[in-house]
């Protein structure tokens, strides 16, 4: 593997280009409710001449830096549920590791035609799913009776006590391993799809799937990050400007979610994914190099 640079510009020109990329893709990842990660890798790969394995790996630690960073003070809140998270990250987990393997073994082209896809297809999912606050759940099924995933939730906004439970966990464990691979594979963070899953499929209060995604996405993309720095995927040059572009930037998006318009944001954003992963996808054909 090796960095790709363009001889005609100075070394520094290109940390200094992601930083600044990232602080902007910072600032409209937290009022679009997208992680960095979903955002970071396509437009990277597609139009920083780096190569993809280093991209992917930047990618992990950029989502996995927010979520470490939030995950302490969503449990303290009670916005995160152990109890619900620890089943399906250790799913996830394995599923992260197989898919940073299979990624890491596959040919470049072949995952930039992969990645263009899933982007793609990431795009159809959010234009799809809506959410629900407080989902009806007539019954908890047996598998998640015995792992215990229930308990009560304290919404803020209300000051209400809200007893939950979920169902459908065969499906959910099922869903979140191919999340895994996923966020593996293509060093995407999953929040993306972890809180559909959570509050569409297994039926958890919307607030708390938001906060037990990024628990779970800080486990899971853990994982995947340890393969990615013992094959030496994780370059300094590419991973440190990026992590702190995005960490100043989401400052800031926290600000302007009160203000922005949240239908605006979402709009730019699902333009940037299209955009960037049709790239991805032609680049990987070597229709657009």
């Amino acid at each position: 593997m090796g960095v790709e640079i363009a001889a005609t510009a100075p070394w520094w020109i290109w940390p200094l280009a992601l930083f600044v990329v990232c602080f902007f893709l910072g600032i409209i990842a937290v009022p679009a409710g997208v992680g960095g990660g979903v955002l970071f890798v396509p437009i990277v790969a597609g139009f920083f001449p780096f190569h993809l394995d280093f991209v992917r790996g930047a990618g992990l630690l950029v989502a996995l830096s927010g979520a470490l960073a939030a995950a302490p003070r969503l449990l303290e809140g009670g916005l995160a549920s152990l109890r619900l998270a620890l089943p399906l990250a250790l799913v996830g987990c394995m599923g992260s590791i197989v898919g940073a393997l299979l990624g890491l073994a596959l040919p470049v082209a072949a995952v930039q035609v992969a990645l263009g896809l899933a982007i793609l297809g990431i795009v159809a999912i959010m234009v799809s799913l809506g959410n629900s606050e407080m989902p009806r759940v007539p019954r908890a099924d047996p598998l998640s009776q015995a792992l215990g995933m229930h308990g009560i939730f304290r919404d803020g906004a209300t000051g209400r006590e809200i007893a939950w439970h979920v169902h459908r966990t065969p499906l959910g464990l099922l869903l979140f391993s191919g999340i895994g691979v996923l966020a593996g594979m293509f060093g995407l963070g999953a929040g993306w799809a972890n809180l559909p899953a959570l509050n569409l499929v297994m039926g958890a209060p919307l607030k708390l799937s938001a906060g037990t995604s990024g628990l779970i996405l800080s486990l899971v993309d853990s994982s995947a990050a340890w393969i990615y720095l013992n094959q030496g995927a994780v370059l300094p040059i590419v991973a440190a400007p990026s992590v702190i572009g995005m960490m100043l930037g989401a400052r800031i998006g926290a600000k302007v979610l009160h203000r922005a318009p949240a239908a605006i944001i979402r709009k730019l954003v699902l333009a940037l994914m299209v955009f960037a992963g049709l790239r991805a996808l032609l680049k990987g054909l070597g229709i657009w190099n």
